[in-house]
């Protein structure tokens, strides 16, 4: 597929891609062909002239625009055959009465131009096999033997006038090589204009799906975002109740430490005024211990076992103090317990 020339649709050129495909070569150019359409207008106006320049025909003829050519590019049937003239080729009519007479099975022609309002195309035999080169088409088109006979009925069908082309061809290529292999077609080439609004439907849904992609990637961004706060929010809650779990617990100590402290400060002054400091008692002890061997010299031995037992008595009294004073720490102790179950209470509460 790829030795055939095929010129794709440009504006009106049609004539020319028709020409060019049949040929299988870039034979003719537009200003080529606008040439040969100026030398028929030329040749029509020269006939008319001899009727009379000055014939209501003559100047009608004059005032109307060209049949050969028009400003699109489109160019006539007769500049068609005129251009295939420079190659010793010939039109025929495919319907007309003096073909149809001859019998010819289409598949032993060459190649037919095919026509329908202004546009032209070619179906050109190359090789062994049928192609169809309508500059319309994306690409050649394979046509079988068996079809070939059906296309150009249903061509008719739809109002096409074709013809016949007459003469040998140049060599090509493409002709030589498919000679000796036969290619096969997978799938049908589309129209240009199928093709042109496939590519744009395409491109449509990619801008939707880039633009359906933008819109779930800024969801998502948003739904990690929420989760990103709701995250930081449950972490600042836990903070605030770890915060007010501390507040009570400082709270609770503070009170049990002023509790404490009044406790204390209670019982300074009765401690002070009840029972004297260690070294008072150590004073107090060898001033008595010394009165009582000066009272042991002088009184008889039947006194001294009384005022060991009082002595031994006396001794006895930091003892009962040191047994009070342990009795207050184990009240603090319970009071500051009491204060941390209190304190546990309160946050449980609070969750």
């Amino acid at each position: 597929m790829e030795s055939i020339f095929h010129e794709k649709q440009e504006g009106s050129l049609c004539a020319q891609h028709c020409l060019n495909n049949l040929l299988q070569g870039e034979y003719f150019s537009p200003v080529e062909l606008s040439s040969i359409a100026h030398q028929l207008d030329e040749e029509e106006r020269m006939r008319m002239a001899e009727g009379g320049v000055t014939s209501e025909d003559y100047r009608t003829f004059l005032q109307q625009p060209s049949g050969n050519m028009d400003d699109s590019g489109f160019f006539s049937i007769q500049v068609i055959s005129n251009a295939l003239k420079v190659w010793g080729l010939e039109l025929i009519l495919f319907n007309s009465p003096e073909y149809q007479r001859l019998r010819i099975d289409p598949i032993n022609e060459r190649s037919f131009i095919c026509n329908y309002k202004e546009h032209w195309f070619t179906v050109r035999k190359l090789g062994k096999q049928w192609f169809n080169l309508n500059s319309l088409l994306t690409g050649p088109e394979l046509i079988s033997d068996t079809y070939l006979a059906l296309f150009l009925a249903q061509l008719q069908q739809e109002g096409y006038s074709i013809f016949v082309v007459k003469g040998d061809l140049p060599d090509c290529e493409a002709d030589q090589l498919l000679q000796m292999i036969r290619v096969q077609q997978m799938h049908r080439p589309k129209l240009i204009g199928e093709e042109l609004a496939q590519l744009k439907e395409q491109r449509v849904q990619k801008t939707d799906l880039e633009h359906v992609l933008e819109v779930n990637d800024g969801t998502g961004m948003l739904d990690e975002d929420e989760e990103e706060l709701q995250r930081a929010l449950a972490l600042s809650r836990q903070e605030i109740d770890m915060e007010d779990e501390e507040a009570d617990l400082h709270e609770a100590i503070q009170l049990s430490m002023q509790g404490t402290s009044r406790n204390r400060c209670q019982d300074i002054p009765q401690t002070s005024g009840s029972h004297p400091t260690s070294e008072e008692l150590r004073k107090r002890r060898e001033a008595y211990f010394e009165k009582q061997q000066q009272q042991q010299q002088q009184q008889p031995p039947g006194q001294l076992t009384h005022l060991c037992e009082k002595s031994s008595t006396s001794s006895e009294a930091p003892d009962r103090d040191l047994g009070d004073s342990m009795s207050e720490e184990d009240m603090l102790q319970a009071a500051v317990t009491m204060s941390l179950e209190t304190v546990r209470s309160k946050t449980e509460g609070k969750k």
